[in-house]
């Protein structure tokens, strides 16, 4: 009997940084038709996201949820082909909701997390345009995009001619930010520290600053970085790192400045469980009249077809383009998963596997 391979996570991190030793790989028999009940399809995944809110989820606190539990598939959105649908009505006509209209050979995306193979009802699944780019559907058109355009739009409200300052510009939501921020018509400042992403920015993406925050350790130095590049200061900021970034950027913000936390991938090995203890800048807030507003992907899932539309307009107009870095190997998600943590990837990472 054919097997398949499943990450499942066994260990939390706690401290540490999160690699192999905290997932387990299993092989598992590969179902058969037989093994399917009606309405039920069967996935053969090819591209597998890896993102920084996985590192949340292993927390031993709770956060929008309870923690991840241990020994089960690591969760996460992944794309494939449907190899095998189990449905008694030949003509599919019974309006079951669980008997969609997929056929095998079909690309769907789901939220089925780490496995090679997955067994999910037919109605659970999103079926994509086989001529389209598949691997949108976990980045610029899936939960990055839909993050990065509610988070800015509505969220952020950014107006012609105001500054925005975006840390994390180079990975897979804030480079979709800083040119939803130019759309508006912004004057926008990108925060990142690889080399590629930063060349990325300036070159193509067309921001109208990078500062490369590895040359500024501290929150003062961060700040007189910024101050030189933000003449008139920081009305919308839009952060996926948080510490001494965010930090400086609490030092520079206008009157009625709007602040969106996305995300605080510096704190997410060790700051999780154990916080550390940061400046108190509550009073800028007072003296501005600012606002925070933390956001998360879900909150606008209901939404997709809406950003999906308007997205989908201007990547084919070239008002958004789009990077991926693909690591080749399901072996490799653990240490995919690591990297994140070091700047490696341009735009979204994804692990890719043959089909």
């Amino acid at each position: 009997m054919s097997s398949f391979r499943q990450f499942k996570y066994v260990k939390r991190p706690g401290n540490e940084e999160v690699n192999e030793e905290h997932y387990k790989l299993e092989e598992v028999p590969i179902p058969t038709i037989d093994d399917l009940q009606d309405g039920e399809i069967l996935v053969k995944y090819i591209y597998f996201s890896v993102d920084p809110y996985m590192r949340i989820q292993q927390s031993s606190k709770n956060t929008w949820e309870e923690p991840f539990p241990l020994n089960e598939v690591q969760g996460g959105g992944a794309v494939g082909k449907v190899v095998l649908v189990k449905n008694s009505d030949e003509n599919n006509n019974n309006n079951n909701d669980d008997n969609s209209d997929i056929k095998v050979g079909d690309y769907v995306y789901s939220y089925t997390g780490w496995t090679e193979y997955c067994v999910c009802k037919g109605g659970s699944v999103t079926k994509l345009d086989p001529e389209s780019h598949l691997s949108y559907a976990l980045s610029v058109l899936g939960m990055p995009g839909r993050t990065a355009y509610f988070g800015l739009l509505e969220n952020g409200n950014p107006k012609e001619g105001e500054t925005v300052v975006v840390s994390g510009a180079g990975g897979a939501v804030g480079s979709i930010v800083v040119q939803l921020a130019k759309i508006r018509g912004c004057k926008v400042v990108g925060i990142a520290g690889n080399p590629d992403k930063i060349k990325y920015l300036l070159d193509d993406l067309k921001v109208d600053a990078v500062v490369n925050y590895r040359n500024y350790p501290t929150a003062l130095e961060m700040k007189q970085a910024l101050a030189d590049v933000c003449e008139n200061g920081i009305d919308v900021y839009f952060d996926n790192v948080g510490g001494h970034i965010t930090d400086a950027v609490f030092e520079l913000i206008n009157l009625k400045a709007r602040i969106i936390i996305c995300g605080q991938i510096s704190q997410y090995n060790g700051g999780l469980d154990n916080p550390e203890l940061g400046p108190r800048f509550l009073h800028k807030i007072l003296y501005t009249r600012s606002t925070i507003q933390g956001i998360l992907a879900r909150d606008y899932t209901h939404r997709m077809p809406e950003m999906i539309e308007q997205m989908s307009i201007w990547i084919n107009e070239g008002k958004v383009q789009y990077k991926e870095t693909f690591i080749d190997g399901f072996e490799n998600l653990p240490k995919a998963l690591n990297s994140l943590f070091h700047g490696f990837n341009v735009g979204k990472l994804l692990v890719r596997v043959e089909e």
